[in-house]
C-alpha cells in the first residue's frame, strides 16, 4: 500500500504539470480581439482569433489587442487663435486599430502616441484660424483635424473615423462683448423690420388714398364708418368731419385781409 503511493506521488507531478502548462497556453480571443503572437522574439504573419488560439509558452508571447472604436478625450488645450484670442478648447476623437500586428511593431503605445498627436494637432490648427471662424466653421475644422490625424496614425495601422470639438470655453470679455456684438445685431434687426412695416403701410395708405380720390362718396362712406366706430367707443362724443379744402379757404381769406391792411 505505501508502494502505491509513493507511485502516486512520483507519477502525478508528471501528469500534472503538463495539464497545467498546456492550460495556460490556451487563449480564448473575443470577436473584437486580436493576438499578435511572437516566437522567439519574432512576429508571426497574421495575428490569431477569434476563439481558441494555442500559444507555445515559453518560446511564444502575446499581445492582445482590441478592435473596437476608442473614444479618445483630448483634455482642454490653451489656444491662440490667430487674432489673438486666448481660450480653451476640448475635443473628442474617436478611431480603432486596423493592423494589429502594425499597432504593436509602429509604436509603443499607440493610445498615448494618438492622444499626443491629437492633443499637438489640435492646438497648431486652432491658431492658424480666427475665433469667428472657430464658431462658425466647427464642422470644417473637425474634418481637417480628423484628416491630418488620421495621416500621422496610418502608418501605426490606426484609423481615425472622427474628430469634434466638445467645448470652446470663451473668456469672461469676450464673452460679454459677444453678447453686446449680438444685442447691437438684434437692434438693427429690429429697426430695419421697423422701416420696412413703416415703408409697406405708407404704400398701402396711397393706394388707399388714390383709391377714395376716384369717387368722392367713397370719401363719405369713410367718414361715416369712422363716426359709427367713434359711437360704439364713446357714445357722448360727436365728431363733425371738416373737409380740408374749407380750411384752404379760410387760409386764404385770411391772406387777402392781410393784404389788404
Amino acid at each position: 500500500m505505501q508502494e502505491l503511493y509513493n507511485m502516486i506521488l512520483g507519477i502525478a507531478p508528471i501528469i500534472i504539470i503538463p495539464i497545467v502548462w498546456i492550460v495556460s497556453c490556451l487563449k480564448v480571443v473575443n470577436e473584437y480581439e486580436r493576438l499578435v503572437v511572437f516566437t522567439l522574439g519574432k512576429v508571426n504573419k497574421e495575428p490569431k482569433g477569434p476563439g481558441l488560439v494555442f500559444v507555445f509558452r515559453p518560446f511564444q508571447t502575446a499581445i492582445r489587442i482590441s478592435l473596437r472604436t476608442v473614444v479618445l478625450d483630448v483634455p482642454s488645450q490653451d489656444i491662440i487663435t490667430r487674432d489673438n484670442v486666448s481660450l480653451k478648447v476640448s475635443a473628442v476623437v474617436y478611431f480603432k486599430v486596423m493592423d494589429a500586428k502594425q499597432a504593436i511593431l509602429g509604436v509603443e503605445d499607440y493610445n498615448y502616441a494618438t492622444s499626443q498627436i491629437a492633443q499637438t494637432t489640435l492646438r497648431s490648427i486652432l491658431g492658424e484660424v480666427t475665433l469667428d471662424e472657430l464658431l462658425a466653421d466647427r464642422e470644417k475644422l473637425s474634418l481637417r483635424l480628423r484628416e491630418i490625424i488620421d495621416s500621422s496614425t496610418e502608418p501605426w495601422g490606426i484609423q481615425v473615423s472622427a474628430v469634434e470639438l466638445k467645448s470652446v470655453d470663451l473668456p469672461e470679455q469676450i464673452q460679454r462683448a459677444m453678447g453686446k456684438q449680438a444685442e447691437a445685431e438684434r437692434e438693427k434687426r429690429a429697426k430695419v423690420i421697423a422701416a420696412e412695416g413703416e415703408l409697406l403701410a405708407s404704400r398701402q395708405l396711397l393706394e388707399a388714398a388714390d383709391t377714395l380720390s376716384q369717387n368722392p362718396a367713397a370719401m363719405q362712406m369713410r367718414y361715416l364708418q369712422t363716426l359709427t366706430e367713434i359711437a360704439v367707443e364713446k357714445n357722448s362724443t360727436i365728431v363733425f368731419p371738416l373737409p380740408i379744402e374749407l380750411m384752404k379757404v379760410f387760409e386764404k381769406l385770411g391772406e387777402i385781409r392781410k393784404s389788404e391792411n
